[in-house]
């Protein structure tokens, strides 16, 4: 009997030990982690390192550390029950990103918004006084203006271009060439794209030599060069082409792959029913991809309600080309008005909000997710 009780107490022992042990580790093993992190957060806040190792120290701790974290929330996430275990794991996954998103995106939105009710110091409450300016304000009522001109000719030229191209190269032997080139912009910032422009652009006065391409071209038909940025409202329709020239390769690879997917027996039957090409395109083609269409379209409206590199780098929001983006930029960091920047950016995220909403509603539709 002494040797049963025995045996007993020592496995009810080891079985505590071991239990202890989990919940030890189960602790410690985070704490860790966030003392690692902790510490490389330091290092590259306070550090006068050179920028190399810095640069270094950077990655190795951004991506380690993201590593990290998701390895120990699995750990944790593993050691609970089997039916909380697979409750939590989904979490682990997403908390991150949602984490993210609520420390970057939310609560700056919330304290903008909190912002746009005072003055321009922040203290004294104004009320609506920085909305009426956003909308009664003749230098707003002009982005207002140039932001809807960037969105249907933004969004036109670049969704019809690219719809355009994409069947030209459907049609075509050398149709991965053809798209390599075309897509090649995407790989250019906005304000690399407004440097490049920039050359196109150029002026120089009658009799000097045209550094940029367009004038050089102008004068060697023996016009006059034109300082292109000050003649409104054209300028602006000179900006909208870069965003055109920046987009239409993206439009073109999402509805070149949506074209793939366009059943030929519906196209060869049109034909032998005597349809033209462009007959084909509009009441075959362009239906059956129209969602597709849609989506890409909504995309750019809403790279276009928040232009900004462009007419930064281009024209500094001068000559009548200003837009909400470039105004709400001025009010915050120019004019150190918060208040009056914070209603425009809030302004901003309510004009986005219904074009996201009708986008993530097509998704919806579609299954997406």
């Amino acid at each position: 009997m002494k040797k049963v009780d025995e045996s007993g107490s020592n496995s009810l022992i080891s079985t505590s030990a071991v239990a202890f042990g989990r919940v030890a580790i189960s602790i410690l093993i985070p704490l860790i982690a966030f003392v690692v992190l902790w510490g490389g957060f330091i290092f590259l806040r306070d550090s006068n390192a050179s920028q190399g190792v810095i640069a270094v120290v950077a990655i190795i701790w951004g991506v380690g550390g993201i590593a990290l974290l998701f390895w120990v929330a699995d750990y944790i996430v593993n050691k609970a029950p089997l039916n909380v275990a697979q409750k939590l794991q989904p979490f682990v996954f997403v908390g991150p990103a949602l984490v993210i998103l609520t420390w970057y995106l939310f609560l700056p939105t919330m304290r903008s918004l909190y912002l746009s009710f005072f003055d321009a110091s922040s203290k004294n409450f104004v009320g609506l006084a920085n909305y009426i300016y956003a909308f009664t304000d003749s230098k707003m009522l002009e982005a207002f203006g140039n932001n809807l001109l960037w969105i249907v000719l933004g969004t036109g030229g670049s969704v019809g271009f690219g719809l355009i191209i994409a069947l030209l190269a459907d049609r075509s032997n050398f149709e991965k060439v053809f798209k390599s080139i075309i897509f090649t912009p995407m790989a250019i910032s906005f304000v690399g794209a407004g440097v490049i422009w920039r050359f196109i652009y150029a002026y120089k006065p009658m009799g000097e030599d045209q550094v940029g391409l367009l004038n050089a071209i102008v004068t060697f038909f023996g016009a006059e060069p034109k300082a292109w940025f000050t003649l409104q409202p054209w300028n602006n329709i000179f900006l909208v082409i870069i965003l055109i020239w920046l987009q239409t390769g993206y439009a073109m690879v999402i509805i070149s792959a949506a074209l793939k997917g366009v059943p030929s027996a519906i196209i060869e039957a049109g034909r032998i029913d005597g349809a033209s090409e462009f007959r084909v395109i509009r009441s075959i083609i362009i239906p059956y991809i129209f969602s597709t269409i849609v989506t890409v379209s909504t995309t750019i409206i809403i790279l276009s309600l928040k232009i900004f590199d462009i007419v930064f780098t281009m024209t500094n929001g001068n000559y009548g080309t200003e837009v909400i983006a470039s105004m709400q930029y001025k009010q915050m960091f120019r004019f150190y008005n918060y208040g009056r920047g914070s209603a425009i950016a809030i302004v901003l995220v309510i004009a986005v909000i219904p074009v996201m909403w009708y986008n993530l509603h097509q998704f919806r539709k579609r299954e997406v997710f």
